[in-house]
């Protein structure tokens, strides 16, 4: 990104092939604006998809995803922000589905992808399938999608209590909707939000939500830099097994511009100016036929009247042709639920303490049982510091030493394995 703008933002992404699996099946795609001109017309955007299919198929599905929505995004000129979004998504959903039918070893092949773009009039999030996208604001982690999952369905239709046992024993990696398979999806959008300063967003894969609780997730997007959240997300999730692809961007909102597009107003074009204009006239006619009426000219008086009446059947003839939908029934969304979906305390808490102190005990257990050569001088000089930090009561800087202490200790991991020929490093979690 130039220097000459700065967009104020803070991006970090990353994706992991997970402890289990051979291929990486996760795509995603970072494009922030780098002129203030390109932000004006269409924002920065960001796309995680998560791919479904044998053979390669998910992991083609999940790449097209990735470069087509932006794509798609960038080129559409004539619509907001929001109509392009979701344009975008429906465009790359039938090229995903043509590559499928082409091809009997595609056939069917499927990905998730959230988006967003973040614009002047605020941030819209476009969104199939299961993978996320969260936001942390004042203390809070918001869900801002729905999971097109089996389980979530179910519990929006009534079906399913969220508390009851039942919830329990259905899969959850059963999704209800994707792109691919069908020639038209339905896609969810939310939005626009309005930005704020410090506001982080979060997009990632159900490598990362199906290990990692959102309890966990919001205090440590809301204490760490953007790099080093990232970094523990994903460390997270593979100690706990990593048994599929993490994928995570995360964008921090540090400052908006004075001069910033968002502030200026814009002159309205002349598709604005079509609407006031029929609208307006069938009013003035009927103030001039009154005013006519009033100084006694009677017969302009009615001619101004017929005028009026008919410039008020094709007023309300437009109103009526541009309010009805154009969407056909396969891509619009019902508006039966809004964001945030779910929401969870951002704050770092002792029970946070406890679940990162539990992973770093593991670490050393599995490290002293494996014989693994850990060198635990900067790892035990992180925990004192967060044990310091408790006692100050600065709880984010404790959350931090915490995560970089198990980050060193996964790096070191990372480095062995490298230089190892073991086949059994990637089988396991570090925490069985």
């Amino acid at each position: 990104m130039p220097d000459t703008w700065n967009a104020g933002l803070e991006i970090a992404a990353l994706t992991d092939v997970g402890m289990r699996r051979a291929n990486n099946q996760d795509s995603y795609a970072t494009v922030p604006a780098d002129t203030p001109e390109r932000f004006e017309r269409r924002g920065h955007l960001f796309v995680v998809a998560d791919g479904m299919g044998a053979h390669a198929a998910g992991e083609l599905a999940s790449r097209i995803a990735a470069e087509k929505i932006p794509q798609y995004f960038l080129k559409q000129t004539q619509l907001d922000s929001t109509a392009a979004l979701r344009q975008a998504v429906e465009e790359a959903n039938a090229d995903i589905h043509r590559r499928g039918q082409e091809n009997p070893e595609f056939f069917n092949m499927g990905t998730t992808a959230s988006s967003i773009a973040i614009t002047p009039a605020g941030v819209v999030v476009a969104h199939v399938g299961d993978s996320r996208v969260y936001r942390v604001r004042a203390g809070k982690l918001e869900q801002l999608t729905f999971d097109h999952s089996l389980v979530w369905e179910m519990e929006a239709s009534g079906q399913v209590h969220p508390g009851s046992s039942l919830r329990h024993n259905i899969p959850k990696n059963v999704i209800t909707r994707s792109l691919g398979p069908s020639e038209a999806v339905a896609v969810d959008i939310e939005g626009p939000f309005p930005i704020q300063v410090g506001d982080r967003f979060l997009l990632c894969s159900d490598g990362l939500t199906g290990q990692v609780e959102d309890e966990e997730i919001g205090p440590l997007l809301e204490s760490l830099p953007t790099q080093l959240a990232a970094r523990i997300l994903v460390d997270l999730a593979n100690l706990r097994g990593g048994p599929d692809n993490t994928t995570v961007i995360i964008i921090h909102v540090v400052e908006l511009p004075a001069d910033l597009p968002a502030i200026r107003s814009k002159p309205l074009d002349s598709k604005q100016l079509v609407p006031i204009m029929i609208i307006a006239t069938p009013i003035g006619c009927f103030l001039a036929a009154l005013l006519l009426g009033l100084s006694g000219s009677i017969g302009p008086m009615v001619v101004a009247f017929i005028l009026g009446l008919i410039a008020a059947v094709l007023a309300f003839l437009h109103v009526r042709r541009n309010s009805t939908p154009h969407e056909s029934p396969a891509t619009a969304r019902k508006p039966s639920r809004s964001a945030p979906y779910r929401t969870y305390s951002a704050k770092p808490s002792d029970v946070l303490f406890k679940r990162l102190d539990a992973v770093m005990d593991a670490l050393r257990s599995a490290a002293k049982e494996r014989r693994w050569d850990v060198d635990w001088t900067n790892v035990d000089s992180q925990l004192h510091q967060a044990q310091a930090a408790r006692q100050k009561g600065d709880l984010k800087e404790s959350t931090c030493c915490r995560a970089k202490a198990i980050i060193e200790t996964m790096a070191q991991l990372r480095s062995q394995h490298r230089r190892s020929t073991g086949p059994d490093k990637d089988s396991e979690s570090v925490l069985d």
